[in-house]
């Protein structure tokens, strides 16, 4: 019931802002997108047994800030956890963001993983400072499922680079991000102390306008002596499609 209670104010709040839009012109804008994975990782986690996955979702976006997003992942081959064809996961997520003046952008928001059995909420904001690298900050906070405190803590940096000059209608894209679990118990670990670190690449080629397509790559490890008992050094691959509407 709890989980619907997340669902139904998320419809709600996207509700309101269009009500609150209903004399000026509704603009809706959003993106669809899909990808083919080695694997399913997520935050150092090897989550689908080395096995590739099919991973897609939609945002849609209004003009006052809220956009509402799906995300799901679709198991390609069995496994010991999961079987062929399998869709595993859906995460729904609402989130609002807004600026601080010229320098900070923030976001907040809820997700909600349905995973077969094992659903939870999760609670973020985002910070980001708008300048070199464009540094964020994000808290993370399992509200749901987690016995403990439940916070998960990221910082990231990431530059893209306009490659137009030798590849038209190219663009790469470099990130890193270091992670920092404050017992997440449910599904990171009880444990309080660096988890992993990731670094990322991808290149960005519009097929068209509205079309482009992204090979991506995902490097990551674990920090701390208790991250490393829990995850393995990892490495995952993409071909990422999206559709910009």
């Amino acid at each position: 019931m709890k989980k619907w209670s997340v669902l139904f104010l998320a419809m709600f709040v996207l509700c309101a802002g269009l009500a609150s839009t209903a004399q000026a012109k509704i603009e809706v804008e959003g993106d669809a997108y899909v990808g083919l994975w080695d694997k399913y990782m997520w935050r150092g986690f090897n989550l689908s047994d080395s096995r590739p996955t099919i991973q897609g979702g939609i945002d849609l976006s209004l003009a006052s800030g809220w956009t509402l997003s799906t995300w799901h992942n679709w198991q390609l081959t069995g496994g010991p956890n999961w079987d062929s064809g399998e869709l595993n996961e859906t995460d729904v997520i609402l989130t609002y963001a807004f600026d601080l003046g010229d320098m900070v952008s923030m976001s907040v928001g809820d997700i909600w993983y349905m995973i077969e059995g094992e659903d939870t909420n999760e609670l973020f904001i985002h910070a980001t400072l708008n300048t070199l690298l464009s540094p964020t900050f994000t808290i993370w906070w399992d509200w749901d499922a987690a016995e403990e405190d439940g916070l998960y803590y990221t910082l990231d940096i990431s530059h893209s680079f306009d490659l137009g000059q030798w590849v038209p209608n190219t663009a790469l894209n470099l990130g890193a991000l270091v992670a920092y679990n404050q017992h997440t118990d449910y599904a990171v670990g009880d444990f309080g102390g660096f988890h992993n670190y990731e670094l990322s690449a991808s290149l960005d080629y519009a097929l068209t306008d509205q079309l482009t397509i992204s090979p991506t790559i995902i490097f990551s490890s674990g920090i701390s002596s208790a991250a490393k008992a829990s995850i393995d050094t990892e490495t995952a691959g993409a071909i990422n499609l999206t559709f910009v509407f």
